[in-house]
């Protein structure tokens, strides 16, 4: 079998990917640096000059050849091939009639558990939201604990308003129910840490990304003095910063997202060095239903899997794949589909153009860059 070509589609935010081959199976991807997708695009087709003509089933590989020979690697390199990784190993399941995760090791679970985002301003808002998402029944919910305009406000407005939001969330669901917090890098040291020791009494499950975690020192440094289970990981895109991260023992939880940081073939080797450590892997998961279904055999084949996204796609754009894994009671069931389990359906992506991501800015009341 070798591989004839390489396709990307740039579908609304969405960035997948095809591979094909001259047997007729075609493989499924995506890539997964949601900012720049254009730059992606155009890094795959420069990638595609290896990989044409050669054994898709080379999987390992292929990965060592392309990661080892381009020199200077980075985000938008790593997503390209996390795309065409993904792809390939869905090739391998077609191949073999085999859904993915069997090729991983076989289901450590039945179902995978997702989580679903609590919205909303105002203490009425977030109740009625977190209310409504546990009727649905998802068991596990996270929230960003602040309003629009935050970053006019002052870091002791903010964790006020944080604390009330947050107080009113866990009040009305109960201890039943798990809750983490998203705070999307938008504070600073000495603001995460007097917001998270405020947080203490409402049994957090996890604090997600306090501060950028370009410095893992920073991070490092927020975590020797708070009690909050940190989570982060989601922008790192080789397996050497989960390993560093890792071993400074600062998070309880790490978020590598399989779109980004190496497909299958490398964020299985991060699950089992954060596994000898008792480090979670709560992956970071945006896109399409192809994502979802690629990171659900992710979750059935690793022991340290703890929870992700729904990231329902609803609306006419859910015809880009031929059908979606269903989500029933807060999890993802699995299906025994070959390879990852979906097909994209490439005569409806001209629908759906390419959605540019704007780049705006957000600043404090003095005009500085505030995230």
């Amino acid at each position: 079998m070798k591989i004839t070509e390489i396709k990307a589609f740039l579908v609304g935010r969405f960035l997948l990917v095809r591979v094909y081959t001259d047997e007729g199976i075609v493989g499924n991807g995506e890539a997964g640096l949601w900012g720049h997708p254009g730059v992606v695009k155009q890094a795959i087709g420069e990638l595609a000059d290896y990989y044409v003509g050669k054994d898709p089933r080379l999987i390992e590989h292929h990965y060592q050849v392309v990661s080892r020979n381009t020199h200077f690697m980075g985000a938008a390199l790593s997503a390209a091939m996390s795309a065409v990784d993904i792809a390939l190993w869905d090739i391998l399941g077609k191949s073999l009639a085999v859904p993915v995760y069997q090729l991983l090791g076989g289901k450590c679970r039945e179902k995978v558990k997702v989580f679903e985002n609590v919205r909303g301003e105002t203490v009425q808002q977030v109740r009625a939201s977190a209310r409504q998402r546990v009727e649905q029944g998802f068991s596990s919910l996270r929230m960003t604990p602040f309003v629009s305009g935050f970053e006019q406000q002052t870091g002791t407005q903010n964790i006020s308003t944080a604390v009330e939001l947050v107080g009113a969330v866990r009040e009305e669901v109960g201890d039943g129910v798990d809750l983490g917090l998203e705070i999307h890098r938008n504070l600073r040291p000495e603001e995460a840490i007097a917001l998270a020791t405020e947080l203490e009494p409402l049994k957090i499950l996890y604090y997600e990304d306090p501060l950028a975690p370009e410095s893992i020192e920073a991070v490092e440094y927020i975590a020797k003095h708070i009690r909050l289970p940190i989570a982060t990981g989601e922008r790192f895109y080789n397996i050497y910063q989960f390993k560093d991260l890792i071993d400074r023992k600062v998070v309880s939880l790490i978020r590598p997202d399989l779109s980004l940081a190496g497909g299958f073939t490398q964020v299985k080797k991060v699950a089992a060095i954060a596994e000898a450590a008792f480090v979670g892997i709560f992956p970071h998961l945006m896109g399409s239903p192809v994502n979802n279904a690629a990171f659900a055999h992710l979750a059935a084949a690793i022991p340290n899997y703890t929870h992700t996204e729904h990231n329902a796609l609803t609306g006419p754009m859910a015809e880009i794949v031929d059908e979606q894994m269903a989500v029933e009671g807060g999890y993802r069931l699995l299906n025994d589909r070959p390879g990852i389990g979906i097909e994209i359906v490439e005569q409806a992506l001209a629908k759906y153009p390419y959605e540019r991501w704007a780049i705006k800015g957000s600043f404090h009341a003095d005009g500085s860059v505030a995230h």
